[in-house]
């Protein structure tokens, strides 16, 4: 039997269609969810923070300890520490190390030897070991710190208004006197008179005062182990915008290299190191951690003979994120922490320059005391002790006991001397700001682009 054209083309659609229904009965019928697109396919760890080689740190300690080679102190972090953005430790924490060795202070010997005086002063070098973190003791790789002393934490005042010469010298008078009167009366009085007898006496222990601070980086990356990083948020309630001002961005940063008034020239470059984020009022990252800050001195004059004291400003013109793009902004000096030895102070404009101590009542008071001796209406025991003003304890007692008003007076107008050559006569101070020294500056950005927290 003859089958036509038209029966084997249907006869063909139906075998093909049989052949594909049996393929698809043989394929499982269980559901396949589709992946998630952000599902990782592999549990992922938590990313812990690594603090890198050279993270500048400070740290300060809260009680006296004796100055001997050895000696194991405790101290604590002033600033909080970064990384990528995020707190990875936060300030106060305590860090444990030792005095590593001591060195002559060949200065501070000449100084109390001139005036009886004959203690070996020393300077100190400090090696910190331990970080104590909730977690435990994590030890730490440091560069030996030698240049503690205690912090004086300068801050910008508001704008004065321009005051005449005579004003100006009223107002250093009582600012003079009120830091004496708050000398006498501030907490910590007995510590301090105690002190300024042993300072009397020939020879007396050294000491590591309280609130010294010292600075040092990191020799090796530091992991930071069971640490999480906490994110840092901008406050929750910015305050609104002020119509008409720019907004101003507070940046904290380290000087990437010394600066002083002695050496500095007007237009030398100025860098530092951005060590915290920044966050403007709507909660935007605008400065990123590890940005630099460029600038320039602006003024410089270095210290001259007579007590003349030097100047320095700086400010900064531009900020160089770590994406590798720049932007233009106008920064100067709003705060900064310095060694409170060089009593600096810092004007509305910026300008740091050493307090200015002179007072003509000290010579003119020991130059009347030394003249008591050479009184003959007195009693020669009361007036050569009160007259024997010069090598401390040892040098009253001497003079009192010689009898002689002569050498009893030629003690007390040296004195005098010393006294005037401290006031008036000696060279005056430079401005000096270290490596790695703590600033704080007022940015005021021409134009702000917005960062997110992945760029950096």
């Amino acid at each position: 039997m003859t089958c036509s054209p038209r029966f084997r083309i249907a006869l063909v659609l139906a075998l093909t269609v049989f052949s594909f229904a049996s393929l698809s009965a043989a394929q499982t019928l269980e559901h396949r969810p589709a992946p998630k697109p952000n599902e990782p396919t592999e549990a992922q760890s938590p990313v812990l923070p690594v603090l890198p080689k050279g993270t500048s740190l400070q740290v300060e300690t809260s009680r006296h300890y004796p100055m001997k080679a050895g000696e194991a102190i405790e101290a604590r972090l002033l600033h909080p520490i970064f990384c990528r953005g995020d707190l990875a430790v936060p300030a106060n924490t305590p860090l444990r190390g030792r005095v590593v060795s001591l060195g002559p202070d060949t200065k501070t010997r000449w100084h109390g030897r001139l005036r009886g005086d004959f203690t070996p002063f020393h300077t100190v070098q400090v090696q910190f070991e331990e970080m104590m973190l909730p977690s435990g003791p994590l030890v730490i790789s440091t560069t030996v710190a030698d240049n503690g002393a205690p912090v004086l934490r300068l801050s910008a005042p508001g704008a004065l208004p321009k005051q005449s010469l005579l004003s100006r010298q009223w107002t250093r008078a009582k600012s003079n006197l009120h830091d004496r009167v708050e000398y006498i009366t501030a907490p910590g009085k007995a510590d301090r008179a105690l002190q300024l007898l042993y300072h009397q006496l020939p020879y007396h222990p050294e000491r590591i005062d309280a609130q010294t601070a010292w600075s040092f980086e990191l020799t090796a990356p530091l992991d930071l182990p069971n640490v999480p990083t906490v994110a840092v948020a901008a406050d929750p309630t910015p305050p609104p915008p002020v119509s008409g001002k720019s907004e101003i961005w507070s940046v904290h940063a380290t000087l990437s290299r010394d600066l002083t008034s002695a050496t500095a020239r007007q237009g030398d470059p100025v860098e530092a190191l951005v060590v915290e984020p920044v966050f403007d009022r709507d909660r935007n990252l605008v400065v990123p951690q590890g940005s630099k800050l460029i600038g320039r001195v602006s003024a410089a004059k270095a210290a001259r003979s007579l007590g003349r004291n030097g100047k320095l400003r700086f400010n900064f013109q531009q900020v160089q994120f770590p994406e590798g793009f720049n932007q233009p902004v106008q920064g100067s000096l709003a705060g900064a922490a310095t060694e409170k030895t060089q009593n600096l102070s810092l004007d509305a404009e910026g300008t740091i320059t050493p307090r200015n101590k002179a007072s003509a009542i000290g010579p003119i008071l020991l130059t009347l005391l030394a003249g008591r001796a050479l009184d003959e209406d007195g009693n020669l025991t009361l007036q050569t002790g009160v007259a024997s003003n010069s090598f401390g304890l040892i040098g009253r007692i001497v003079g009192m006991a010689a009898g002689n008003r002569n050498f009893a007076a030629g003690l007390g107008y040296y004195a005098a001397g010393l006294s005037f050559y401290d006031n008036f006569l000696q060279p005056g101070r430079d401005v000096v700001f270290p490596h790695d020294t703590r600033i704080e500056i007022e940015t005021t950005p021409l134009r702000a682009p917005v960062l997110t927290p992945g760029a950096q």
